[in-house]
């Protein structure tokens, strides 16, 4: 019952809330960013969400698009701005997900989204991922995030995807604020990239 109907409840309400609690910071983000590094403040990006549907995720930006001098863009920690930083380390880039959230595109707790080029790499298990709706934290990110290879990661989502419930979800918010606000574990780097995901490495 409450995966299919009161999950969706919960995840409105709070966003709404922490939406209003967050609003003063929000703005203050907002116009902050365009000021300190030129940039727009968001980030929009296309990634998979439950049943592999496509939605636009939005984030506060915190990458600038320097690139090389063959036009490619350059690594992730070379693009980093001193905001970008310090938006990560407070987790505060991830605000602006409160309204995927709230579009039904997202979830509070749930697998992250990762990019739509991993959609054909996974295998039938991993894929499994993709049966609840994404979320701003999920079981992943209070295990481990970067720190955790690939593989890990898929099967602390997929145990989430078969074992979702109000008292996980709970367990998963509240150890996320307490990494959030110790600064360990999730977000203990601000620019620590995962290698890109390049599908399950076969037994030799």
């Amino acid at each position: 019952m409450y995966r299919f109907f009161f999950k969706r409840m919960v995840d409105v309400l709070v966003s709404l809330c922490l939406l209003l609690l967050l609003l003063p910071f929000f703005l203050i983000i907002v116009v902050w960013i365009p000021i300190a590094t030129g940039e727009p403040p968001f980030f929009f990006q296309v990634r998979p969400g439950k049943n592999g549907r496509l939605f636009k995720l939005v984030k506060f930006k915190s990458m600038n698009e320097k690139k090389d001098a063959e036009g490619k863009l350059l690594p992730d920690d070379q693009r980093f701005t001193r905001t970008g930083i310090f938006l990560r380390k407070t987790s505060l880039d991830e605000i602006p997900q409160l309204l995927n959230v709230l579009k039904g595109d997202m979830s509070l707790v749930g697998p992250r989204p990762l990019l739509v080029e991993y959609l054909p790499l996974y295998n039938s298990t991993q894929s499994k991922r993709h049966e609840v709706l994404p979320g701003i934290t999920g079981w992943a990110q209070v295990n481990g995030r970067n720190t955790i290879g690939w593989e890990q990661k898929f099967e602390y989502d997929v145990w989430y995807a078969e074992h979702v419930s109000f008292a996980l979800d709970v367990k998963i918010i509240f150890r996320t604020l307490a990494r959030v606000f110790k600064r360990e574990g999730i977000n203990a780097s601000a620019t620590v990239t995962m290698e890109k995901f390049t599908g399950t490495k076969k037994p030799q």
